[in-house]
């Protein structure tokens, strides 16, 4: 894997290749245009910027008024503000009514690092994939950014896009191979039928790494890809679980209620998967650097693959 780019980044470079041919795409901030990568966006297209100041209910309720007045807002919000302090403005302005307004929660996860819980946003799967009407999605590098971006521009469904702050290293060669459609997940890696090691997001190149280092250790695994959270590639998890019949899951999220809990609702009607969840614990957590604390709750690549040997045994 190669370094690659910052989500924010690409998505700041499509929106503004999509709002420069449709003037209805908008970009509406909530003080987050330097963290959201917007900033080019704003002096390319400053009539296409809206800042609502820290204001995060009235961004969503505002865009989804636009929206039925025919524009097309993508709004930027810190992950853990975007879903918890306006997720009833979400679910009824924006949801309810099925309305195209696209949500990008920047900063997700444990992004904020050493600026604590507050700032956290471990529950965001939890919360939106409950919401009727709402996609949920996680990129994982910037062509799969780019392609999801591309098509959210010409897509009229209500989604949330969860992004972090790093730089992603590239895992896929080109867009077309990265994202197709919503529901459709992607084998990234293939050695064999030990165990599926399925993540999205920042994450996903952790567990690349950890099928990796597993391979050298003698055991055979494959990477699946759930770009689409919500709706969910049940097929695909299907196909695995014929192969498999042990997955593992990684994400930086709380255990509950995210990308292991998905996986784990669509496989249990078979009954013969076992599914083991790697995130963060049922508590609050530390402060610190995102290395420091994926380390410490057992999310880099070699503490993956110590659990997962613990596992086969």
């Amino acid at each position: 894997m190669s370094k690659g780019a910052k989500a924010g980044d690409v998505i700041c470079s499509e929106l503004i290749d999509a709002a420069t041919k449709n003037r209805d795409i908008l970009a509406v901030t909530s003080d987050s245009r330097g963290s959201a990568s917007l900033n080019p966006f704003a002096a390319a297209l400053p009539d296409q910027l809206i800042e609502m100041g820290i204001a995060e209910q009235n961004s969503v309720t505002v865009s989804a008024g636009m929206a039925h007045s025919g524009k097309r807002p993508f709004v930027f919000s810190p992950a853990s503000f975007l879903t918890m302090r306006s997720i009833e403005q979400v679910k009824d302005d924006v949801a309810y009514s099925n309305t195209n307004v696209k949500l990008i929660g920047i900063s997700g996860g444990n992004s904020y690092s050493v600026l604590g819980a507050t700032h956290h946003s471990l529950q965001d799967l939890a919360i939106t994939r409950a919401i009727p009407n709402l996609q949920v999605y996680m990129p994982a590098d910037q062509y799969q950014t780019a392609a999801l971006i591309q098509y959210l521009t010409q897509s009229a469904q209500p989604a949330y896009v969860r992004i972090g702050k790093k730089v992603l290293p590239d895992i896929y060669a080109d867009e077309a191979a990265a994202f197709t459609k919503p529901g459709k997940g992607n084998v990234i890696y293939d050695k064999g039928n030990d165990v599926t090691l399925i993540s999205a997001g920042e994450t996903l190149s952790i567990a690349l790494d950890a099928a990796q280092q597993l391979e050298q250790a003698g055991i055979h695994a494959k990477v699946v890809d759930l770009v689409s959270i919500k709706p969910l590639d049940v097929d695909l998890l299907n196909r695995m679980a014929d192969q498999t019949h042990h997955f593992v899951t990684l994400e930086e999220h709380s255990i509950y209620g995210g990308l292991g809990s998905a996986v784990a609702e669509a496989v249990a009607p078979r009954g013969d998967t076992k599914v083991d969840i790697i995130g963060f614990p049922d508590e609050p957590v530390i402060a610190g650097t995102q290395d420091e604390v994926f380390q410490y709750y057992g999310m880099d690549a070699a503490s993956v693959v110590k659990k997962v040997q613990t596992w086969l045994q």
